[in-house]
């Protein structure tokens, strides 16, 4: 299958001021596209090209030789659920009465879930991602963060909330601020409501 950019779901000014227009639009129309442009030359003659995006990247995952593919695709999977996961006034403790229970059980309520999460994009070196997974084996939640365009998935977790912290995600609004804009995320960002969509689905 050829890949193809989604739209935003939301206007570019939509996130402001905690996300400019400007990020969105160099991030969303460019960065994003590039890593589905690339996906798209790099997927030919692999035999991947007839599988889903998931299916795709978890097998480019498993193979060291098409490490460069799975860069493409992760990314794309990424911000494809990226922009998913922010809405215009979301953020803060706003979530769905299930999902907030299993963050209490699991991770030990909101309070908790905001400190390690933050920390977790804080604490990943360079360029990466921070996560609320469901690991698939257990049921259970956890933050957790990692490298690059690598996400929760190809380790048989499924991810429920994702958050960007290569410096193009926030370098225009908030220069080397990496806590500043994990923390605009957190507070007024994120769209629980997908979260706990996202959440029902994996349960």
């Amino acid at each position: 299958m050829t890949f193809t950019l989604p739209e935003l779901p939301y206007g570019y000014d939509a996130l402001g001021p905690y996300m400019s227009a400007e990020t969105l639009e160099f991030h969303h129309d460019k960065h994003h596209l590039a890593y589905i442009d690339k996906g798209n030359e790099l997927i030919v003659g692999t035999g991947l090209e007839d599988m889903s995006l998931i299916d795709a990247m978890v097998a480019a995952h498993k193979d060291p030789a098409k490490a460069g593919l799975f860069n493409q695709l992760g990314q794309h999977y990424n911000h494809t659920h990226f922009w998913n996961w922010m809405a215009p006034n979301g953020g803060g403790k706003k979530m769905d009465g299930a999902l907030e229970k299993k963050i209490t059980e699991d991770i030990g309520g909101y309070d908790a879930f905001k400190a390690k999460f933050i920390e977790a994009g804080m604490t990943q070196f360079g360029s990466g991602w921070c996560w609320l997974a469901m690991d698939n084996a257990t049921g259970k939640l956890e933050i957790v963060k990692t490298p690059n365009g690598e996400n929760t998935v190809v380790f048989g977790k499924t991810a429920l909330l994702g958050c960007d912290v290569w410096e193009h995600s926030y370098y225009i609004d908030y220069r080397n601020a990496r806590p500043k804009y994990l923390e605009a995320f957190v507070d007024n960002l994120i769209n629980w409501d997908y979260v706990a969509e996202l959440f029902e689905e994996a349960k």
